[in-house]
């Protein structure tokens, strides 16, 4: 399949659906909702405590505030004429210095927004969770717990006209990467401690793609987005450790991707989006998506750690609307809404918008 410059498939997709603008194109397929499982990416506001809100203007992992800081999901659900989605459980188990982000964990039934940052794929303790010593004390509610969750308020069934978006995996890799480097400091042999973390991320491929296949596609879901990984090697993160980290983290995501992609098979009801490779052209072309900025971020990171809490009274001096990294590893407003076309274009060459 031809892989057209992003800029240049928005055109042609808004031309053939006669929309002129994000969120207001009439699918041609008949949605009820949209449901979504995942990490960071994919959250709409799970840790958006009241505490927190109010102490930092943040709430989701990007650019929190402004004229628009919907994230990926929300910026599709807007185009596909559903609601807006709403995240099934919010809360955090925060303390010590952040003990006043602490909220009581609730879970919302009709909410479908099951995404969560930190969360793995069947692990249950994610980066920041509290039993890793995070102050933060994130739920990381894993991805095969989130779709365990909503099958539980559903009849264990998905309805006929959801779209399901799954996304996940970059957090698998955040905690391989922290146990090599734990090995390696500790005297351990990088080469080992460097296929371990690859043949863990082929296994949390392997995983996630049974999940799809035996709790999604086989409960009845018609339409399901798989996302791959995008290129974490080039994330500020990545690149501000070195170009040997640099070099295991393209061999994390590229195996998790490979092995997502082949254990997924295909399906008609299924549909796998490369936002890998979509990523490094961003990357390296970045004038062809109007990015200003591929290297630096938003976020002044002096002042924030995350940009979970970040805010434009957090950002570093200067115009940062078309850059495309908030923090060190997650997306700006203008970054998600690249996704979110992106995902729209698959869909739209598919049949299903």
């Amino acid at each position: 399949m031809r892989r057209w410059p992003l800029a240049v498939a928005v055109g042609l997709m808004l031309s053939a659906c006669g929309g002129g603008g994000d969120g207001d194109q009439a699918p041609r397929a008949s949605y009820g909702k949209l449901v979504s499982f995942g990490d960071s990416l994919s959250d709409v506001g799970s840790y958006a405590t009241t505490g927190l809100v109010a102490a930092t203007g943040g709430g989701k992992f990007t650019v929190n505030g402004g004229s628009d800081s919907r994230i990926w999901v929300q910026r599709l659900a807007a185009q596909l004429g559903v609601d807006t989605p709403c995240a099934y459980r919010t809360g955090l188990e925060s303390s010590g210095s952040l003990a006043g982000f602490a909220q009581t964990v609730t879970t919302h039934t009709g909410c479908h927004a099951y995404a969560q940052g930190g969360a793995r794929v069947t692990h249950p303790v994610g980066p920041g969770h509290k039993l890793l010593g995070d102050a933060m004390g994130a739920t990381t509610v894993p991805l095969v717990t989130q779709v365990a969750d909503h099958l539980s308020q559903s009849g264990d069934r998905f309805a006929a006209d959801d779209l399901v978006t799954v996304l996940g995996g970059a957090n698998d890799l955040f905690i391989q990467l922290a146990t090599f480097s734990a090995t390696v400091g500790a005297g351990g042999n990088a080469t080992v401690a460097a296929t371990t973390a690859v043949t863990a991320m082929a296994t949390a491929a392997t995983e996630l793609a049974t999940l799809v296949k035996d709790q999604i596609l086989a409960k009845g879901a018609q339409r399901v987005v798989v996302v791959e990984v995008p290129d974490v090697s080039q994330t500020p993160m990545a690149v501000g450790q070195g170009s040997s980290a640099q070099a295991l983290i393209l061999n994390m995501v590229t195996t998790f991707n490979t092995t997502l992609r082949t254990a997924l098979g295909s399906s008609d009801r299924l549909l796998v989006v490369d936002a890998f490779a979509v990523n490094q052209d961003q990357l390296a072309h970045p004038d062809q998506y109007q990015l200003s900025n591929v290297s630096d971020t938003a976020c002044n990171l002096s002042v924030v750690s995350s940009s979970l809490v970040c805010s434009p009274a957090t950002l570093n001096t200067g115009d940062t609307s078309r850059y495309l990294f908030a923090d060190a590893v997650h997306p700006t407003p203008y970054g998600h809404s690249l996704l979110a076309q992106l995902v729209a274009i698959r869909m739209a060459q598919r049949g299903w918008l």
